[in-house]
């Protein structure tokens, strides 16, 4: 697995959540962290010197957008799934292992997505993801535990693993040979309902998306 963080002028961030990221995460086995630059124009590479062993940088030499920055990062990484995630995602400790679990058990599964909380509100799920998305028949898109701009409490009700339409590109894990086949995240979006267009093709493809609330 790779876990693959896209930064662009995010050093304040990479200092608060990818010190977390190296500490739980594996350093034996197929794992690997990948950190991949956007052309950032701040000191970003100047902090990242300094774990220059424990992860892979990759540099995007000019920045077009989201979508472009995976699209050139992860064309340079070898791995069976890649996990991708914000720079501004905090993880929790036992956050791969349901995940790989949930690959393990049925190949038939394309994408996982973890349970996504709000940073400042702990007891309420993120508007990016939340417990996992659908959309509707007008095609508009929305999350258990999000509803518009209604944020519901973690009480535990979305606790099941269950299948849904698309998952938050925040924390995308995606088998990587599908990811390739499908012709990954449309450079078209630029940023935001990338992951969704990703989903939707995957699962015309005959794929699960996944929510698994085990890993938050």
């Amino acid at each position: 697995m790779a876990v693959a963080l896209l930064t662009y002028n995010n050093r304040d961030l990479l200092e608060q959540f990818l010190p977390g990221i190296i500490a739980t995460t594996p350093t034996t086995g197929d794992y690997g962290i990948f950190v991949i630059d956007n052309a950032s124009t701040d000191n970003t590479q100047e902090y990242l010197k300094q774990f220059e062993t424990k992860i892979n940088i990759i540099k995007v030499p000019v920045n077009r957008g989201f979508t472009n920055g995976y699209k050139v990062g992860l064309s340079q990484i070898k791995a069976d799934i890649y996990c991708m995630i914000s720079s501004d995602v905090q993880i929790s400790t036992n956050w791969l292992e349901p995940v790989i679990e949930l690959f393990d058990q049925d190949s038939k599964v394309g994408v996982v997505q973890p349970k996504i909380k709000s940073f400042h509100k702990r007891n309420e799920f993120e508007y990016a993801g939340a417990a996992g998305g659908f959309i509707d028949k007008d095609g508009y898109p929305f999350c258990r535990g999000r509803i518009f701009y209604t944020l519901e409490e973690d009480h535990a009700q979305y606790e099941e693993h269950m299948e849904i339409f698309w998952a938050s590109g925040a924390c995308f894990f995606v088998r990587a040979d599908l990811y390739h086949e499908s012709g990954g995240l449309d450079d078209d979006f630029y940023a935001h309902m990338e992951e969704i267009d990703l989903c939707w093709r995957l699962k015309n493809r005959g794929y699960k998306i996944m929510a698994c609330p085990k890993s938050e």
